[in-house]
């Protein structure tokens, strides 16, 4: 090996000599033998690796060599291998709670990467620009592990290793500087809020994160801190009366002493905190609360409603006072934004759906329901209380329920289109769910009970979710793969009978794949797409719109255009954008819509006429990765109609992905 790729940080006299000769002889190792084998000795390279970790000494050591792994061949094979592919939302999960080896090698990978945002190592295919922004968003979503103490769960990994993710975590940040993290931090909670989840769990810890670099005195705040103080605001104090995050208690006995001009001013101020971020104070619901007892005309104010949302308040004020009894604390506040949003959405108005809220709050939930609420939530509230408080979240975001890191997209799109379509059916669910431990749904003629069938796609129950998805989840996932079972064998593929019996009377009875079920091959791939321009396509279907949200399915690629698997989604419409381009809007349930397909599709989630959780993209783009849709056979245009260039763009990228080889 030549003398440079083996330059030692200046650094390396300080470390145990042993150490560093150990790695340098297992990277030459390595290098040998893939220069003739296919199978080489990778771990040799992690074993030396991992007791350099631990302090800034060996960390520059592994920086050094950087150039020498990377040229031994260390990533060949894996994921790893395409830095430019790589997700930090997965990256973080890998480091933090991924196996023994997959953190190390994502730990060295880090490493690699550091060296190329410092211009130190020159990759082909990540610039250091990439480079420093993938590591920023890993760890601003890692923050807490550099600003306060390891969890427990970090603390009792093996080999001490959560020790060494903080200490690789601390160099890094000693590299980048805070005032860097700070702005992708800030980019990455505005960019996830702009599809308004209804879980934020997770972004409320990065908010938090936030403040705490807010509160450093050697912070430069730069370009992001009045958009970091709006977040940090919204949460620890969004009014006046609240202004430096005193303490619950405190804010209210200062409640007590307010004079109505000034509640009116409290109330303008969470309406615009809540609405402007998508996020709510837990002094929330105690200043709703306080309206409950002293001026509950203000509430419709206090949740910052249009003139639809207050008639909803206005005509049901009795069910709405309890579901703010029962539903609304500081453990639950963001029940505040769901409130809120279901009646904007005027869902009220539908018949089944008020008495059914009344059925959800005198509901008792059966000992297994209780639970697993309990196992997940705690035990600061009633497991009667969580699940009420995330039935108005799916209900206000039916576009903001996420499936969690399971694979259940299927039942999550159902969730959604019965919340967004029909939500008395979603309450319905709901409730047999919780009181009965059991979900009964029809397949052609027979009804199929969740509690006398097997596992289906999830093995293990979802923790990462709302109330209503952990309890209804597995019990739909049974009956949708049961449903599943019975179809096989038709000589088409299952999700013709399913998608209908499943989602409901309203999805489409033309049935449309793109590829052949036996063979995996594609079939009549032109008619596919000319028939989902007619189907869909305003300038070609007579200019009918999207009447119910459709089921569909799409497959996905990674940034690489590298085929990953295939996915539900839904159809939700289809609009010209401020830029006058067509583009199909649809609900993804993967938790974060904002995707790079390669081919510079890159899924938007904002700016191009969205809706709060919708994706988008031009009609071409998204038919590229579209392989199955359903329709109305009877209100379709004529597929001859549609315009070859269109098709032909829509067939070329789908070719050079997911369609190669088939």
């Amino acid at each position: 090996m030549s003398a440079d790729v083996h330059e030692p940080a200046h650094h390396d006299d300080d470390i145990p000599g042993e150490l560093v000769n150990q790695l340098d002889a297992a990277i030459e190792r390595l290098a040998a033998a893939n220069a003739v084998a296919e199978v080489s000795p990778v771990f040799e390279v992690i074993d030396a690796a991992r007791p350099l970790l631990f302090d800034a000494r060996g960390l520059d050591a592994l920086c050094a060599r950087v150039p020498a792994i990377e040229a031994a061949g260390f990533f060949r094979g894996s994921d790893w291998d395409y830095p430019q592919t790589l997700v930090p939302s997965l990256a973080m999960r890998t480091v933090r709670h991924g196996d023994p080896i997959a953190t190390l090698v994502e730990s060295l990978s880090q490493i690699r990467l550091l060296a190329v945002a410092k211009g130190d190592y020159s990759h082909p295919s990540v610039s250091a620009e990439h480079a420093n922004h993938f590591l920023a968003q890993v760890m601003a979503m890692n923050l807490d592990i550099v600003v306060s103490d390891l969890q427990e769960s970090d603390r009792l990994r093996p080999d001490r290793l959560g020790y060494a993710v903080q200490s690789l975590y601390r160099y890094l940040l000693d590299h980048l500087g805070y005032q860097n993290l700070l702005e992708q931090l800030v980019a990455e909670v505005w960019r996830i809020q702009a599809q308004r989840p209804v879980q934020v769990d997770g972004v409320k810890q990065m908010v938090t994160q936030i403040a705490a670099c807010l509160n450093r005195p050697d912070t430069q705040t730069g370009e992001a801190g009045e958009d970091a103080r709006k977040l940090v605001d919204a949460v620890f104090g969004p009014t006046e009366g609240c202004r430096e995050d005193p303490g619950l208690d405190v804010y209210a006995e200062r409640l007590a002493s307010m004079d109505d001009a000034t509640l009116l001013q409290e109330a303008i101020a969470f309406a615009q905190a809540m609405h402007g971020t998508g996020l709510v104070s837990p002094y929330m619901p105690g200043f709703i609360r306080y309206l409950r007892q002293r001026w509950n005309a203000l509430i419709p104010t206090a949740l910052g409603l249009s003139q639809t949302g207050e008639d909803a308040f206005h005509c049901y004020p009795a069910l709405i006072h309890t579901l703010i009894d029962e539903a609304l604390f500081p453990d639950t506040s963001q029940a505040a934004y769901g409130l809120a949003m279901l009646l904007e959405r005027g869902i009220l108005y539908s018949p089944p759906v008020a008495p059914s809220l009344w059925r959800q709050l005198r509901l008792s939930l059966c000992d297994a329901a209780a639970k697993k609420i309990v196992a997940v939530f705690g035990t600061r509230r009633s497991p009667e209380c969580f699940l009420l408080a995330d039935v108005l979240n799916v209900l206000g975001s039916p576009l903001g329920v996420g499936q969690g890191n399971y694979p259940t997209c299927q039942s999550t799109r159902a969730l959604s289109m019965w919340a967004y379509n029909t939500p008395a059916e979603l309450l319905r669910v709901v409730a047999w769910a919780a009181r009965d431990d059991e979900v009964i749904m029809r397949f052609e003629g027979n009804s199929l009970s969740s509690r006398e069938l097997g596992d289906g796609l999830a093995t293990t129950p979802p923790v990462e979710v709302d109330a209503v998805s952990l309890l209804t989840v597995p019990h739909l996932d049974r009956v949708y793969f049961e449903m599943g079972r019975r179809s096989i064998g038709r000589g088409e593929d299952p999700h013709k009978w399913v998608n209908a019996e499943f989602h409901g009377d309203h999805v489409g009875h033309g049935f449309r794949i793109a590829v052949d079920v036996f063979t995996g091959g594609l079939k009549d791939f032109e008619g596919f797409i000319r028939d989902f321009y007619a189907a869909y396509h305003p300038f070609y279907n007579d200019n009918i719109p999207v009447i119910n949200p459709q089921p569909a399915g799409i497959a996905v690629t990674d940034s690489a255009t590298r085929f990953l698997g295939w996915h539900a989604i839904t159809i939700q419409r289809l609009a010209l954008d401020p830029g006058q381009v067509m583009r199909v809007y649809f609900f993804n349930p993967n938790n974060d819509s904002g995707q790079d397909w390669g081919q510079e599709i890159v899924t938007s989630t904002q700016g191009n006429g969205e809706l709060f959780g919708e994706a988008s993209l031009p009609v071409a783009q998204f038919a590229s990765r579209l392989y199955v849709f359903h329709y109305d056979p009877l209100e379709k245009g004529d597929p001859a109609e549609v315009p070859a260039g269109e098709v032909d763009q829509a067939m070329g990228l789908a070719q050079d992905s997911w369609a190669s080889g088939r």
